[in-house]
């Protein structure tokens, strides 16, 4: 065979492996957990998807996960848009409970990120208010008078703080909280028009939740779905932020580019121990 032949050859197999080869994946860790905690789903990835570079961040640890929101989208959105610059072809995002709000935060915020599919394990994404979470952290608190804390300066300089959304308290929670009405562009600023278009940028989003939870409060909340006034869910597609498009939501649903996975049976600790949940939820959105 000629050394041209052998070249070619060669440009070939690059090209096809670059073609079905998996894209690297970046998983991001819940509240008062670390890295560690992810590595099921780290290993399983890696066995059932063989070549897949699996990333897991290990900032923002144990009792320093409940520092400010808008800290750790920032400090862990550049180890991201470090990652996402050596893979041009885009990269794929997990996270869990809180680190799902985590990400989505540094999806809006960094442009220069190239997520292609992003998956929300049990997030609250549309806010939390709910003792099971609220026990998990700060054991003398209960959910009625919480607010009392997270609505004031200190109470904001905690991560819980900046999305607790207290369906009782909506002008204080407007007033005072600093991350999630503003990632869900209920309150408008200067950088809306970029959240809304980095969020569009997506080829998927993947929203995972269920019944079973037990700690994130409304469980719809990892759906975007929300208490109203009265303390009645009212479901994703009847919430101003999709009627209106705030963030994106709308147009990913109508592009078939919005999943929505409901489980039951699955209480919130066991979202990323469970085997079953990676083969059936999360394998077969990592492209």
């Amino acid at each position: 065979m000629t050394p041209m032949a052998n070249i070619a050859i060669l440009i070939l197999t690059l090209l096809f492996h670059q073609s079905y080869s998996y894209k690297p994946v970046v998983l991001i860790h819940g509240i008062m957990t670390g890295s560690g905690s992810m590595e099921m789903i780290k290993r399983r990835i890696e066995e059932k998807h063989p070549g897949t570079i699996v990333y897991n961040v290990n900032r923002f640890e144990s009792w320093s996960s409940l520092e400010t929101m808008w800290h750790q989208v920032l400090e862990i959105g550049l180890d991201v848009a470090n990652i996402s610059s050596k893979h041009p072809d885009g990269i794929n995002l997990i996270g869990y409970s809180q680190g799902g709000l985590l990400a989505r935060g540094i999806v809006e915020t960094f442009s220069n990120v190239s997520v292609s599919t992003f998956i929300s394990l049990s997030s609250p994404q549309a806010g939390q208010y709910g003792a099971g979470f609220l026990h998990v952290v700060f054991p003398g608190l209960v959910k009625e008078s919480a607010y009392e804390l997270f609505y004031s300066r200190v109470g904001q300089h905690t991560s819980v703080g900046n999305y607790w959304r207290d369906p009782y308290h909506q002008t204080l929670y407007e007033s005072y909280s600093v991350y999630l009405p503003y990632i869900n562009n209920h309150i408008m600023s200067a950088k809306s028009e970029d959240f809304k278009n980095n969020m569009l940028r997506l080829k998927r989003l993947v929203l995972i939740g269920g019944p079973d939870d037990q700690v994130i409060t409304p469980w719809q909340s990892s759906q975007f779905g929300y208490y109203d006034a009265n303390e009645t869910v009212v479901e994703m597609r009847d919430q101003e932020i999709y009627l209106s498009d705030k963030i994106g939501l709308k147009t990913l649903d109508k592009s078939k580019r919005l999943h929505i996975v409901t489980v039951p049976g699955v209480n919130h600790f066991s979202w990323h121990m469970n085997v079953s949940i990676v083969d059936d939820y999360l394998l077969p959105y990592l492209d």
